[in-house]
């Protein structure tokens, strides 16, 4: 197995959702701008799709992968079993979480939102919708279990294809309210509804190869259950680290008038390449550091842990600079039409800016957790994120009457590079973690290809300056135009320097 290769399978198929991602939420700039209807349907959104990043990016495979790849090799009875047994209770605890939330709407959104409550309106319209897309919760998370499945078994294409179905619905669901003159946010919120269905079905259809479910409402909660349970509780919190710093700073930006979509569409931008250079490497990697620390071939997990942080670096540093330097001329080319306005622009631009310093952490957090979730060890990952998020919510309410909404980014970003240097200290303290000298020498390559990047990428931007007018139509073009002779420039003195090399990332 090649760790670039398997990595870039996954990434195609998540490059893909995002690009559909992007088309979504610049429909959405278009119709409902930065206005009360957009903060409304994006706290909506944002608090099943929060659970769904927790469950779907890293949370479940962390605790999930581990136990099934050790009982898997017993063989398939046992491994059938102990899925059966998780499958079971995942969904009678979902089922109940759904109905207590359908129950509690009003008291959920005001959790999450306590800013909407002044505006009886807009606060009244996020707890109708919520009610509609709340159930994608259940459909998404045993999703996340036959992505487990497959992950498990090295089958990544599968549930990395899978949320290119919400962004095909949501797209649909704008162009037939448009055409059918519907209720913009009505018609998102049930196409979140109908694309958790669609996902499930997806994904059981190429997991039944490995395992089918035998439904029973009814959970056999044995010594196995017990220490997956004990793993996955904490790794919720631990794995999902930067969504659980998301959701908070959407609680403490709702106070802010147009500050929750500024948050949303600047997420959005940075996200594609933590999906890239943060999950699918992790994803990729955890089966591999799994199966070789079980066989105590701990030199092979150390060699594949290296080349992981490697890839995170090559793919996280370079796109952390492209943020920093080109946060204006992305936003504007991205969602700069219709109802989205100059100043939403520059607020949703400063806010990816202060995002865009902490890219390598937010993805180097998810791959340096492996090393202890392939241990069966969620106990650190867990203090070492409670303490991310203690320092990250203190920092934005100190701050937040000073500097507004943009202390979000900025003390997530801070936070989380913190955590980074944290995780590092302790794996290399004990000894779970040795930092080759290849890397050593390949960051310092990596970096010097990003600068030489960064000055092409300045250059050019300034070029095309008139271009990128918000006034243009056609600015997107010209930024994709620009990126990729960026990305270009980037990949030819990587290749020159000797990092981009496919027989660097082979993996055992």
């Amino acid at each position: 197995m090649n760790l670039l290769s398997t990595t870039s399978i996954f990434s195609f198929y998540t490059l893909i959702s995002r690009i559909l991602g992007y088309v979504r939420d610049i429909l959405i700039a278009v119709f409902l701008g930065a206005s009360m209807f957009a903060d409304a349907f994006f706290v909506a959104f944002r608090i099943p799709n929060t659970f769904r990043r927790l469950f779907a990016e890293g949370t479940f495979n962390a605790a999930f992968v581990p136990s099934y790849t050790s009982e898997n090799t017993k063989g398939k009875k046992f491994s059938q079993k102990f899925a059966d047994e998780v499958f079971n209770l995942l969904l009678i605890s979902l089922l109940l979480i759904v109905l207590l939330a359908e129950i509690f709407t009003p008291f959920l959104v005001y959790l999450i939102a306590p800013g909407f409550y002044s505006d009886f309106t807009k606060y009244t319209l996020a707890v109708e919708l919520t009610r509609i897309t709340f159930p994608f919760l259940l459909f998404v998370s045993i999703s996340s279990f036959f992505s487990g499945i497959l992950n498990s078994n090295n089958k990544f294409a599968a549930a990395a294809a899978a949320p290119i179905i919400l962004n095909l619905i949501l797209i649909s669901a704008l162009f037939f309210s448009y055409y059918s003159n519907l209720n913009y946010t009505k018609a998102l919120s049930y196409g979140v509804f109908i694309s958790g269905v669609l996902q499930l079905i997806f994904l059981i259809y190429f997991s039944k190869k490995f395992y089918f479910p035998k439904v029973r409402l009814r959970f056999n909660v044995n010594y196995k259950v017990k220490s997956f349970l004990k793993k996955l509780l904490p790794s919720i919190f631990s794995s999902g680290v930067t969504q659980v710093n998301i959701l908070i700073g959407t609680i403490i930006a709702s106070f802010q008038t147009g500050a929750v979509s500024y948050l949303y569409y600047a997420d959005r931008v940075y996200q594609i390449n933590l999906a890239i250079a943060g999950v699918a490497v992790s994803t990729v990697s955890l089966p591999l550091l799994s199966k070789k620390i079980k066989e105590r071939k701990n030199s092979l997990a150390n060699d594949i842990q290296n080349k992981s942080l490697e890839l995170s670096l090559l793919l996280s540093i370079p796109a952390a600079l492209g943020l920093i330097i080109a946060s204006h001329d992305i936003v504007n080319a991205l969602f700069g039409y219709g109802s989205f306005r100059e100043n939403d622009v520059l607020q949703t631009s400063q806010a990816l800016k202060y995002f865009g310093y902490g890219v390598p952490a937010f993805a180097l957090v998810k791959v340096l957790s492996n090393l202890f979730f392939a241990r069966g060890n969620t106990k650190i990952p867990f203090y070492i994120s409670s303490f991310i998020v203690f320092l990250n919510v203190s920092i934005s309410l100190i701050f937040f009457n000073k500097l507004g909404f943009l202390i979000i980014p900025i003390a997530t970003s801070l936070s989380t590079w913190i955590g980074t240097i944290i995780y590092l200290l302790i794996l290399i303290k004990r000894k779970h973690y040795v930092i080759s000298s290849r890397l050593k020498v390949n960051l310092l390559k990596i970096i010097l290809s990003t600068i030489i990047m960064s000055i092409f990428l300045f250059n050019v931007l300034d070029f095309f300056n008139a271009y990128l007018d918000y006034n243009n139509n056609f600015k997107i073009f010209y930024l994709m135009f620009i990126v990729i002779l960026a990305a270009i420039v980037y990949i030819i003195t990587s290749y020159l320097f000797g990092i981009l090399n496919l027989k660097n990332y082979k993996a055992f």
